[in-house]
């Protein structure tokens, strides 16, 4: 009902069919269509999967989509076929999807969801991605899109209060894609259920014109000298710097601030740069206040099997090298 389909679609399956691309298969399945699953995660075999089986659909998260953008094949592979590369599991940052949009073609597609309520509380088609003239509506590139039918969202404070539209709360949704409960576990089922809603543990506004807005997760805001600072928006003016992949924003102990906004960096391959010049940048992006106070730059991110940045281990990892 969200995105487009046509005849016998053709999907191919390059993340785990455990997590949201296995779900995407239902409704190929349904339509008589076809799935390509590749056993091993590999983006040259996926773009060249792409022109081979002349996909029509796919499924990435926004790691990997950056991936496909850095791969010296994107340029030289047809792509004409793809109807929608959705994307989702994790924030995207705009610069890299606007990128996307032009060099993959006006087809990506987002999905926002989680496991009790999956994949389909909003989404972001293709076609939401431009304004009416045809040019990419970058106001609109940090939306995880339109409430989908059948599905109610609204924006509840923490006295169970819904909120008018432009301002912050905790989404909370209704409908029939919302779980029952958690097996066995009436205590959390009643906590994550309370006033009759869904408690998605995220926190984000509706516009006026009802695009959904998700600003962070309740559990990564960080509150640094009386500011609350979502560590979502920090990564984000991060992710438009030039140098870098990726980011984690965490919140570390600090005597003076009570959190410290501290970013872990994964460079782009032949990049190079200062900490201090990241600062910098973003300071300017998003003032001083929200902008990282230390930045450390890592090899590697950790992430799941579906791309998500752990920023539980990140945490921990730092805490632990201050204590070492």
């Amino acid at each position: 009902m969200s995105y487009p389909f046509g005849d016998r679609p053709r999907y191919l399956a390059l993340a785990p069919l455990t997590h949201s691309a296995g779900v995407l298969t239902f409704p190929i399945l349904s339509l008589g269509g076809e799935v390509v699953i590749m056993p091993a995660p590999d983006i040259g075999e996926f773009l060249a999967s792409i022109e081979r089986h002349r996909i029509t659909h796919a499924f990435l998260p926004p790691t990997v989509v950056y991936g496909v953008l850095d791969h010296p094949d994107l340029d030289s592979r047809d792509l004409g076929s793809l109807r929608c590369l959705w994307y989702g599991a994790a924030p995207m940052s705009p610069t890299r999807l606007e990128e996307a949009l032009h060099r993959i073609g006006p087809v990506l597609g987002q999905l926002f969801g989680q496991t009790e309520a999956p994949n389909m509380i909003a989404t972001l088609a293709p076609a939401d991605h431009f304004r009416p003239d045809g040019s990419v509506a970058t106001e609109r590139l940090t939306s995880a899109g339109r409430p989908t039918p059948l599905t109610t969202v609204a924006i509840m404070d923490a006295a169970g209060t819904l909120l008018p539209r432009g301002e912050r709360g905790e989404i909370v949704v209704r409908g029939p894609l919302v779980m029952d409960g958690y097996h066995e576990n009436p205590t959390a089922t009643a906590e994550v259920s309370a006033f009759g809603w869904h408690h998605t543990g995220d926190i984000g506004y509706l516009d006026d014109a009802g695009f959904l807005f998700v600003v962070d997760r309740a559990k990564d805001m960080i509150i640094t000298g009386g500011f609350n600072v979502y560590s979502a928006e920090v990564e984000q003016a991060l992710s438009a710097h030039p140098a870098v992949k990726d980011s984690a924003v965490v919140g570390l102990p600090d005597a003076k601030w009570g959190e410290r906004v501290t970013a872990a960096i994964e460079l782009r391959a032949g990049h190079d740069t200062a900490g201090d010049d990241i600062i910098a940048f973003v300071k300017q992006r998003i003032g001083s206040v929200k902008a990282p106070k230390d930045i450390e730059i890592w090899n590697e991110l950790p992430r799941s099997k579906v791309g998500k940045i752990l920023k539980n281990e990140v945490r921990a990892k730092m805490l632990d090298m201050r204590t070492t």
